[in-house]
């Protein structure tokens, strides 16, 4: 019998070793896995921290940025908008000169002289600061709206214009009713379900206080 059971014995020993994983095996496919471990703390203290586990070369936005425009210039991440080639191509400076919109801008006030006078009060809101620091944000975000949608927009800046600041109260008007009565419909986002008015919202309130603001803006200048 002893025979026997040392023979059932290796057998089984036999076949569980043949579907267990070798320690050799077990070691070699942990050093080719990738990390997965994220260095980035976010600002907490029991979080790792990033400057101990980042390459120097990589540690912040502007090391980040160096370091991915060395490896491919033509990366999406330094990608700037080509502003100026984009508004030769669409003709916006001759657009705007065949409607007149400077010379109407003139005429509500808005002259040379007047517009370096403001220079010192924009400073001192802070705004031309903003503007600086924030050119790439500028540039790639709202520069293609301003620029691509320029060519419907200047017809009806410039007939604003003709009309004066009530016109463009009353374009503020009309944004502000229109997300109202989307809010008040109950209107739904098709497919998504979300509330038409909270999505729509994020274009006409920016858009009812722009206008506004021009309205207000250029009501003064006519004082």
């Amino acid at each position: 019998m002893a025979p026997i059971s040392s023979l059932l014995t290796l057998a089984l020993f036999t076949g569980a070793a043949a579907f267990s994983p070798s320690t050799s095996s077990v070691t070699n496919s942990a050093a080719v896995r990738p990390s997965t471990k994220l260095h980035e703390n976010f600002g907490f203290d029991f979080a790792e921290d990033q400057v101990e586990n980042t390459p120097q070369i990589i540690l912040g936005e502007a090391n980040y940025k160096k370091w991915v425009n060395s490896v491919d210039p033509d990366n999406m991440l330094n990608r700037q908008y080509p502003l100026l080639s984009r508004v030769r191509e669409l003709g916006l400076l001759e657009q705007t000169a065949e409607l007149g919109v400077l010379s109407k801008l003139e005429k509500q006030g808005l002259t040379l002289a007047k517009a370096e006078e403001l220079l010192p009060l924009l400073e001192d809101l802070g705004l031309l600061s903003l503007v600086a620091n924030n050119q790439q944000l500028l540039i790639n975000g709202l520069a293609p709206i301003a620029v691509e949608g320029a060519p419907l927009l200047l017809p009806l800046v410039a007939g604003a214009l003709d009309i004066g600041a009530p016109a463009f109260f009353a374009g503020a008007a009309g944004a502000a009713g229109l997300d109202a009565f989307l809010f008040a419909s109950g209107a739904e986002v098709p497919f998504i379900g979300l509330s038409a008015g909270a999505v729509a919202g994020l274009v006409l309130v920016p858009l009812t206080v722009a206008l506004g603001g021009v309205g207000v803006a250029i009501g003064s200048l006519k004082k």
